[in-house]
């Protein structure tokens, strides 16, 4: 079972949980660390043989276009995660369509390729806005990857299919991130903070259940910022926020690489066989 491989490319202070404590305008003043991650990502996987795709936000791809170009040499797809982080459920129809409208143009600029794929900022894409699929499939993209089945705080669709399902007259891939049932809830197996807290051997028993008794193959994600343990601290945040952000940084890349090495990895593009003949029927 070849499983789904997938990074985030953003810079810690651009998550929405610092959304309140820096502000946008100022981005551009602090000094980035994600082209020194990014080459961090691109060894470890080199050093695997792992293929991956890479959600990238339309405000890096057009401040380090040679990183871009430098990912998708590297055999790797490039693909969509909105302009500048903000969470659909903080846009209105029109606004969303302009922002992935112009990151998608933006990536397939630098690129020089198609660009199929979305993942929304923070997963916010749920119940109340699944319009947004169809403004995906609208636009041009084959597939997204913005919904979690869980319950949480900040995000999360619990009464979603676990498993890709098709939206929009069939024309766009929902690829739910990663989850496996303990009793009687989903729990998050698919990456980032999760994949911090848990112990690995939790992590890794998830994703072989998924792969051997659901049959299913698993989309896992991260962050380039999660394997940089010495960014920053970002002042002023809650106690719940520091947690959640900073917790087993030291431990992450050592995690990735036991994770690189258990399973199988590939493309999004390529696992869900995105725009071929026989592509994933979905449920």
């Amino acid at each position: 079972m070849v499983n789904a491989m997938s990074v985030d490319v953003e810079d810690y202070f651009q998550v929405s949980a610092f959304e309140n404590h820096v502000d946008k305008d100022n981005w551009s003043s602090i000094p980035c660390r994600v082209e020194a991650n990014i080459e961090r990502v691109l060894s470890l996987f080199d050093n695997r043989g792992v293929k991956g795709t890479f959600f990238t936000l339309g405000w890096i791809a057009d401040r380090y276009p040679e990183m871009v170009r430098k990912i998708v040499a590297h055999g790797h797809e490039l693909a969509s995660h909105g302009w500048e982080h903000t969470r659909v459920t903080e846009q209105t129809q029109e606004q969303f369509r302009s922002d992935v409208d112009r990151t998608k143009k933006k990536l397939e600029d630098i690129a020089g390729q198609e660009i199929k794929g979305y993942r929304a900022a923070s997963y916010s894409i749920g119940r109340d806005n699944l319009w947004a699929l169809d403004v995906l499939a609208e636009t041009g993209h084959k597939y997204s990857s913005s919904i979690v089945p869980i319950s949480h705080d900040l995000y999360g669709m619990p009464g979603a299919p676990r498993f890709p399902f098709r939206v929009g007259d069939n024309e766009l891939l929902e690829i739910p991130i990663t989850t496996t049932t303990l009793a009687g809830r989903n729990i998050n197996c698919g990456g980032g903070g999760w994949f911090r807290l848990f112990p690995y051997p939790l992590s890794r028993w998830a994703i072989r259940r998924v792969n051997t008794v659901e049959l299913q193959p698993a989309i896992f994600y991260f962050h380039p910022w999660e394997i940089d343990p010495r960014q920053p601290r970002v002042p002023g945040i809650s106690a719940k926020t520091r947690f959640r952000h900073y917790l087993n940084l030291g431990k992450m890349h050592s995690r990735l690489d036991r994770l690189l090495d258990d399973f199988q990895w590939g493309r999004v593009d390529e696992v869900f066989r995105i725009g071929t003949e026989n592509g994933y029927l979905g449920h």
